[in-house]
């Protein structure tokens, strides 16, 4: 609560430094204070979002019209209506129906099971936020674990592969609920942060087909190898057989009777959105031009609270009611990265600090980006990772400058990076949420997500430096003068 006020005293009264701007200053103090409230929860996260709205206008690191506009972006409004279309699906019961469903597809050995739930997860995390999704798979798992005998039964040992089947279901949930979120724009949000700011400083869009084409493939991989670790070498589940357990899972599906006049309303806006942000760049924008990804999220939105339901006369398939469970906290958050990166150009502070990293211009890209993308996948074990992304893509634009090299290889990496933090509950809330099940504990977790930590830094890393080049016809080594900040 005091060091960040303090940091922000001490370098507005010792700065401007050499070759800084007044501005770059302001922006500068007031940024470091916002990191220090961000890492620290010192006042909850959505609350130090809002500082830039206080401290740039009057410290004239940026005036408040533009700041205000940033917590406008048409980014924040995308996963908006994101988020709407997610408690439309919660509201009637569409996830567990297409969750049992996936699983029911895999068969009912333990390996299969597992690969089921993990699916399914990651299917649903890629249009849902990775909380909610974790959140719905909790109780269907759990019933599941229960069910067939391996939960924390008394007397029941520790050691035994019933109860390790329990520990590695759940860490599948956690996982793929983060990797699935990778796979589509506003499926984690990093991912969002990092088109907000490539839109803010370069004036490029990241369009939603364009995402998924480069990052579903990184995201099956990651899912497959998750699967394959936790199956097979992090805990023994070898000896597992379940009698009946296809049964049991019919059991569950039968339970949630016919697919629903709602269900099937909700079903339908959610492939048509899909459908519209899969097909908007080479099909829909030849007869609307001006059609973009958030105008398909909003307008699905919208139709929600239009449609009729039958549950009750008079009902829609939304209602605010409902709608009041956005996650306006995050969106505040956004905002506030946003407005930082606006602020990081427009004072100069970017072309400040690329004139301060000439150092890193001997420094293999090689070398920088592995060191880079560890230090993230670190940090957000123990900070938000959509705080850390808002602090550190802003500062990965201008040491790209400074090396001369293409920044999307930083900041692309960086965001996928921020989505691979397996080995504490507070790193991510899939994590915490599986923790909180009891049938884990904080050495299970370490142990487990060390490796995978490491694993999926080097899988990005590989992917990043010989994948993206080819998708998105870059050089890695070359910075574009069209992207010149």
């Amino acid at each position: 609560m005091i060091l960040g006020p303090a940091a922000f005293l001490l370098i507005m009264l010792t700065g401007p430094y050499e070759g800084m701007s007044p501005e770059a200053l302001s922006v500068l103090a007031s940024t470091v204070w916002i990191a220090i409230w961000w890492i620290s929860e010192a006042v909850p996260i959505p609350v130090t979002s809002l500082l830039p709205l206080v401290l740039f206008p009057l410290t004239g690191g940026l005036d408040l019209a533009t700041t205000g506009a940033a917590f406008g972006n048409k980014i924040i409004f995308l996963y908006l209506g994101g988020f709407l279309l997610a408690i439309a699906i919660e509201r009637w019961n569409l996830h567990r129906r297409i969750a049992l469903y996936v699983i029911s597809l895999f068969g009912t050995s333990a390996k299969k099971m597992v690969l089921g739930f993990m699916v399914a997860t990651g299917f649903l995390s890629m249009w849902i936020s990775n909380t909610a999704t974790a959140v719905m798979m909790l109780p269907i798992g759990m019933a599941l674990i229960k069910q067939f005998g391996t939960g924390l039964s008394a007397g029941g040992s520790p050691d035994s592969s019933s109860y390790n089947f329990g520990k590695v279901l759940m860490l599948g949930i956690a996982y793929s609920a983060s990797i699935g979120g990778m796979a589509t724009l506003i499926g984690t949000p990093p991912n969002i942060v990092l088109a907000g700011v490539v839109s803010e400083t370069y004036g490029m869009e990241i369009g939603f087909t364009d995402w998924m084409l480069f990052a579903t493939p990184l995201a099956v991989t990651l899912l497959a190898l998750s699967w394959v670790y936790l199956t097979n070498f992090s805990f023994n589940i070898k000896t597992i057989k379940f009698e009946g357990g296809r049964e049991g899972i019919e059991a569950q599906r039968k339970a949630l009777g016919k697919i629903s006049f709602e269900e099937r309303t909700v079903l339908v806006v959610f492939l048509m959105t899909a459908g519209a942000w899969i097909t908007r760049s080479f099909i829909l924008n030849n007869f609307l031009p001006a059609l973009d990804d958030t105008i398909i999220a909003i307008a699905a939105a919208v139709l929600l609270f239009i449609l009729p339901s039958k549950n009750k006369k008079g009902q829609r398939i939304m209602d605010w009611d409902a709608a009041k469970k956005v996650p306006w906290g995050i969106i505040l958050l956004f905002g506030g990265g946003l407005a930082i990166a606006a602020a990081f150009e427009s004072s100069g502070l970017a072309s400040w600090i690329a004139g301060q990293v000439t150092v890193f211009k001997g420094v293999s890209l090689v070398i920088l980006l592995l060191v880079v993308l560890l230090l993230i996948n670190f940090l957000t074990e123990i900070t938000s990772n959509t705080a850390t992304t808002s602090m550190i893509l802003p500062i990965l634009a201008p040491i790209a400058f400074t090396m001369d090299v293409h920044p999307f290889g930083f900041l692309f990496g960086a965001a996928l990076t921020a989505s691979c933090a397996f080995m504490l509950p507070v790193a991510t809330p899939p994590n915490a949420v599986v923790f909180g099940s009891g049938y884990l504990k904080m050495i299970d977790m370490i142990k487990t997500g060390f490796l995978l930590n490491l694993v999926s830094v080097v899988i990005i890393f590989l992917y990043v430096y010989f994948v993206l080049p080819l998708i998105w016809d870059i050089d890695l080594y070359s910075f574009p003068v069209k992207l010149t900040p």
